[in-house]
Protein backbone atom coordinates (compact mmCIF):
# COMPACT_ATOMS: atom_id res chain seq x y z
CA UNK A 1 0.00 0.00 0.00
CA UNK A 2 2.80 2.42 0.93
CA UNK A 3 4.66 1.58 -2.29
CA UNK A 4 1.53 2.24 -4.38
CA UNK A 5 0.95 5.56 -2.61
CA UNK A 6 4.60 6.58 -3.14
CA UNK A 7 4.46 5.55 -6.81
CA UNK A 8 1.25 7.55 -7.34
CA UNK A 9 2.70 10.57 -5.55
CA UNK A 10 5.88 10.44 -7.65
CA UNK A 11 3.84 10.12 -10.84
CA UNK A 12 1.75 13.18 -9.93
CA UNK A 13 4.84 15.19 -9.01
CA UNK A 14 6.50 14.19 -12.29
CA UNK A 15 3.45 15.31 -14.27
CA UNK A 16 3.34 18.62 -12.41
CA UNK A 17 7.04 19.20 -13.06
CA UNK A 18 6.58 18.41 -16.75
CA UNK A 19 3.58 20.72 -16.96
CA UNK A 20 5.64 23.55 -15.46
CA UNK A 21 8.49 23.13 -17.97
CA UNK A 22 6.57 25.44 -20.32
CA UNK A 23 3.99 27.19 -18.14
CA UNK A 24 0.73 28.55 -19.55
CA UNK A 25 0.78 32.33 -19.91
CA UNK A 26 -1.56 35.04 -21.15
CA UNK A 27 -0.98 38.52 -22.48
CA UNK A 28 -3.93 40.85 -22.77
CA UNK A 29 -4.92 44.41 -23.56
CA UNK A 30 -8.23 46.02 -24.55
CA UNK A 31 -8.00 44.66 -28.12
CA UNK A 32 -6.48 41.19 -27.85
CA UNK A 33 -5.69 38.25 -25.60
CA UNK A 34 -2.92 35.75 -26.33
CA UNK A 35 -2.76 32.34 -24.59
CA UNK A 36 0.49 30.43 -24.97
CA UNK A 37 2.93 28.05 -23.29
CA UNK A 38 6.31 29.59 -22.46
CA UNK A 39 9.41 27.41 -22.95
CA UNK A 40 12.81 28.40 -21.57
CA UNK A 41 16.04 28.72 -23.53
CA UNK A 42 17.96 26.41 -21.15
CA UNK A 43 21.27 27.02 -22.92
CA UNK A 44 19.92 25.87 -26.29
CA UNK A 45 20.36 27.58 -29.63
CA UNK A 46 16.82 28.84 -30.20
CA UNK A 47 16.32 30.37 -33.67
CA UNK A 48 18.03 28.42 -36.41
CA UNK A 49 18.34 25.48 -33.97
CA UNK A 50 15.47 24.43 -31.69
CA UNK A 51 13.17 26.58 -33.85
CA UNK A 52 14.39 26.15 -37.45
CA UNK A 53 14.34 29.09 -39.83
CA UNK A 54 11.87 28.81 -42.69
CA UNK A 55 9.55 26.29 -41.00
CA UNK A 56 6.12 26.76 -39.44
CA UNK A 57 6.33 27.06 -35.66
CA UNK A 58 3.54 26.89 -33.05
CA UNK A 59 4.98 30.08 -31.50
CA UNK A 60 5.62 28.74 -28.02
CA UNK A 61 5.39 25.20 -26.66
CA UNK A 62 2.76 22.47 -26.39
CA UNK A 63 -0.55 23.49 -28.01
CA UNK A 64 -0.47 26.11 -30.74
CA UNK A 65 -0.69 29.63 -29.35
CA UNK A 66 -4.16 31.15 -29.61
CA UNK A 67 -4.97 34.82 -30.05
CA UNK A 68 -8.41 36.35 -29.52
CA UNK A 69 -9.33 39.70 -31.01
CA UNK A 70 -12.13 41.39 -29.07
CA UNK A 71 -13.18 43.44 -32.09
CA UNK A 72 -12.43 43.62 -35.80
CA UNK A 73 -8.81 44.72 -36.27
CA UNK A 74 -6.06 45.28 -38.79
CA UNK A 75 -3.07 42.96 -38.28
CA UNK A 76 -0.02 44.09 -40.19
CA UNK A 77 -2.32 46.14 -42.40
CA UNK A 78 -4.73 43.26 -43.17
CA UNK A 79 -8.32 43.03 -41.94
CA UNK A 80 -9.15 40.37 -39.33
CA UNK A 81 -12.62 39.74 -37.85
CA UNK A 82 -13.13 39.54 -34.08
CA UNK A 83 -12.63 35.97 -32.89
CA UNK A 84 -10.04 33.42 -31.82
CA UNK A 85 -7.30 32.09 -34.08
CA UNK A 86 -4.29 29.80 -33.83
CA UNK A 87 -1.09 31.82 -34.13
CA UNK A 88 1.70 30.28 -36.16
CA UNK A 89 4.92 31.89 -37.30
CA UNK A 90 7.67 31.16 -39.77
CA UNK A 91 10.85 32.61 -38.26
CA UNK A 92 13.66 33.89 -40.45
CA UNK A 93 16.77 35.85 -39.60
CA UNK A 94 15.37 39.26 -40.52
CA UNK A 95 11.66 38.87 -41.29
CA UNK A 96 9.01 36.54 -39.88
CA UNK A 97 5.71 35.43 -41.35
CA UNK A 98 2.86 35.80 -38.86
CA UNK A 99 -0.04 33.44 -39.61
CA UNK A 100 -3.55 33.45 -38.16
CA UNK A 101 -5.46 30.23 -38.75
CA UNK A 102 -9.11 29.50 -37.95
CA UNK A 103 -8.46 25.88 -36.82
CA UNK A 104 -8.20 25.87 -33.02
CA UNK A 105 -6.89 23.36 -30.47
CA UNK A 106 -3.87 22.27 -32.51
CA UNK A 107 -1.05 20.38 -30.81
CA UNK A 108 2.04 22.20 -31.96
CA UNK A 109 2.36 22.75 -35.68
CA UNK A 110 2.62 19.08 -36.62
CA UNK A 111 -0.69 19.04 -38.51
CA UNK A 112 -0.27 22.49 -40.05
CA UNK A 113 -0.03 21.18 -43.64
CA UNK A 114 -3.53 19.72 -43.27
CA UNK A 115 -5.05 23.00 -42.06
CA UNK A 116 -3.07 25.68 -43.93
CA UNK A 117 -6.07 26.20 -46.22
CA UNK A 118 -7.75 27.70 -43.12
CA UNK A 119 -5.23 30.55 -42.88
CA UNK A 120 -7.10 33.79 -42.38
CA UNK A 121 -4.16 36.11 -42.82
CA UNK A 122 -0.39 35.99 -43.27
CA UNK A 123 1.68 39.12 -42.75
CA UNK A 124 5.37 39.91 -42.49
CA UNK A 125 7.04 41.43 -39.42
CA UNK A 126 10.67 42.40 -38.97
CA UNK A 127 12.74 40.78 -36.26
CA UNK A 128 15.26 42.74 -34.27
CA UNK A 129 18.24 41.65 -32.24
CA UNK A 130 18.19 42.36 -28.51
CA UNK A 131 21.27 43.01 -26.41
CA UNK A 132 19.82 41.32 -23.33
CA UNK A 133 18.94 37.64 -23.27
CA UNK A 134 15.28 36.71 -22.65
CA UNK A 135 15.40 33.24 -21.03
CA UNK A 136 11.61 32.63 -21.00
CA UNK A 137 9.62 32.84 -24.23
CA UNK A 138 7.27 35.81 -23.81
CA UNK A 139 4.46 37.45 -25.73
CA UNK A 140 3.59 40.97 -24.59
CA UNK A 141 0.36 42.76 -25.47
CA UNK A 142 1.29 46.37 -26.25
CA UNK A 143 -0.53 49.55 -27.23
CA UNK A 144 0.67 48.94 -30.81
CA UNK A 145 -0.16 45.20 -31.00
CA UNK A 146 1.95 42.37 -29.59
CA UNK A 147 5.61 41.45 -29.26
CA UNK A 148 7.16 37.99 -29.46
CA UNK A 149 10.38 37.92 -27.41
CA UNK A 150 12.80 35.06 -26.78
CA UNK A 151 16.53 34.59 -26.57
CA UNK A 152 17.96 37.73 -28.22
CA UNK A 153 15.12 38.26 -30.72
CA UNK A 154 12.04 40.48 -30.68
CA UNK A 155 9.30 40.59 -33.31
CA UNK A 156 6.64 43.30 -33.08
CA UNK A 157 3.30 42.70 -34.79
CA UNK A 158 1.15 45.79 -35.33
CA UNK A 159 -2.56 45.53 -34.49
CA UNK A 160 -4.94 48.47 -34.96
Amino acid sequence: MKKMFLFTLLAVLSLEAAAQASPKKTAENDVLKVTYSAPSKKGREVYGGLVPFGQVWRTGANEATEITFKKDVMVGGKSVKAGTYSLFTIPAEKEWSIILNSELKQWGSYGYDKIKDKNVVEVKANSMALTDLQELFTINATAAGFDIIWDKTKVSVPVK
